[in-house]
């Protein structure tokens, strides 16, 4: 199959176009997102060079240590978008969420890398750093969804809690459904993906590859591992994220923190 074909300036001259279009018909509308859509224009334009750019010194300099340095500030990021989407008030939430954030995606990172891709270096970035940004990404979700869920149920639950309190019930066993609830939640945009994918929509990533010339059979084989290891990053992520923060709602003494 051909390559990819490169885009040269005019090529991304017109790319942009499709966004002055844009600012137009938002013009002609009076929807008033010119400002919004011209932001979103130049901070892509600017955020993607610049990472294009990071990650091209990185790969040629091919070092572990550098490869991890990338993992580690967008894990951080990922836990401190995840934190504020949270709640800024719960204490020590932000460490919760980076090491559930971390725990989930180191795993998951390990397990593809050295049982199923199996590169040639096990810090190979071109491999890591984009398995990274996709599983991150994910993660974000997971404990965003369920950790927001989980937080605004036991807020909005209070007295029925200390109910089961007074009758004898364990923490852990006064707050397990909101938690199972809060769970299911940050599995919802991931299972809906996997029950339309290929059907309704066909991802960035099997289009990617298939642009670049790789077989659509590879691409959709690459698209399924995608799907599999984001499905369980999402789970074990919430799963330790809700694990968590029901311990901060609750002191030594078993009773519900206000």
């Amino acid at each position: 199959m051909d390559t990819l074909i490169r885009l040269d300036l005019v090529d991304f001259v017109l790319a942009v176009a499709l966004m002055a279009i844009a600012i137009g018909l938002s013009a002609g509308q009076r929807l008033g997102l010119e400002w919004s859509l011209a932001i979103a224009t130049v901070r892509t334009i600017l955020q993607l060079f610049v990472v294009g750019a990071i990650l091209d010194i990185i790969f040629r300099l091919d070092n572990p240590w550098a490869v991890l340095a990338v993992v580690l500030v967008m894990l951080t990021i990922a836990a401190v978008v995840s934190r504020n989407r949270i709640g800024k008030k719960i204490p020590q939430l932000l460490p919760l969420v980076w090491v559930s954030i971390f725990v989930s995606t180191a795993f998951t990172l390990s397990y593809v890398n050295l049982l199923i891709v199996q590169p040639q270096k096990w810090y190979e970035p071109q491999y890591i750093i984009p398995l990274a940004g996709i599983i991150l990404g994910n993660a974000i979700n997971g404990a965003a969804i369920a950790g927001e869920r989980l937080v605004s149920t036991i807020n909005a639950s209070q007295l029925e809690i200390e109910t089961h309190l007074s009758l004898g019930a364990t923490p852990q066993q006064a707050v397990a459904q909101y938690r199972k609830d809060a769970i299911r939640a940050g599995l919802i945009p991931i299972l809906n993906q996997m029950m339309v994918i290929g059907i309704v929509t066909l991802p960035g990533i099997i289009t990617g590859q298939i642009l670049s010339g790789v077989s659509p059979l590879d691409a959709a084989s690459y698209q399924i591992l995608v799907m599999f290891m984001l499905a369980f990053t999402n789970l074990a992520t919430a799963i330790l994220v809700t694990q968590g923060l029901c311990r901060q709602f609750f002191n030594s003494a078993a009773q519900l923190v206000r």
